[in-house]
This record gives structure tokens, C-alpha cells and sequence, in this order.
């Protein structure tokens, strides 16, 4: 999430010029850019979230970006919620604290 915010912010500023640029100077491809930027897609509740979670000592993040992204294709913050909420279940996680009523 925070290289998603990252990205953007390179793009607003101007150091880069497009998405594809962007892939260029990391190395990765336009792509995989897209799939970053995608979490920008997501509720700004979700999006803190993801920020704040707990760093990882051992083991691997209990959300990746490849379980993200049929949360952020979906349209309806509201229907994220859920989705978010699902998968975190699945995970067999605690549900990270999101807001009663965001905005």
C-alpha cells in the first residue's frame, strides 16, 4: 500500500511522466505497476489498515496484494468492507479495526 501512495506521488510530482515510466526506472513491468496503483482503488478505511497492520516478524503478511486485488476491482466501498472483512476471516486473521461509519 505504501508504495502504491509512493508510485502515485512520483507521478503527481512529475518525476516521472507516466505509469510506464515509472515501471521502467523500477525495473519491473507496466503491469505490475498496475497492479500496485490498483490498491489506490481501495476504501481510505482499508487503505489505513493496510498501513497500520502490525509489522511481520516471522512468516508471511496475512494480506498480499494478490489477495487484494479482487477487493479493489470492486466498485462499492461498502461491498470492500465485506470483502475485506471475508477474507480476513479466511486468513484466520483478527479483522484489522475499520470505521463504523466511514465517510
Amino acid at each position: 500500500m505504501a508504495l502504491a501512495i509512493r508510485f502515485d506521488a512520483l507521478v503527481r510530482e512529475g518525476a516521472v511522466s507516466t505509469q510506464g515510466d515509472l515501471a521502467a526506472v523500477g525495473h519491473v513491468t507496466r503491469a505490475r505497476v498496475t497492479q500496485i496503483m490498483n490498491l489506490l482503488h481501495l476504501a481510505p478505511d482499508l487503505q489505513e489498515a493496510i498501513l497500520f497492520m502490525p509489522p511481520v516478524a516471522r512468516g508471511r503478511d496475512p494480506v498480499t496484494e494478490h489477495e487484494l486485488r479482487p477487493i479493489a476491482a470492486e466498485v462499492d466501498w461498502n461491498r470492500q468492507r465485506h470483502l475485506w472483512r471475508c477474507a480476513y476471516q479466511t486468513l484466520g486473521g483478527e479483522t484489522p479495526h475499520l470505521a463504523a461509519n466511514p465517510g
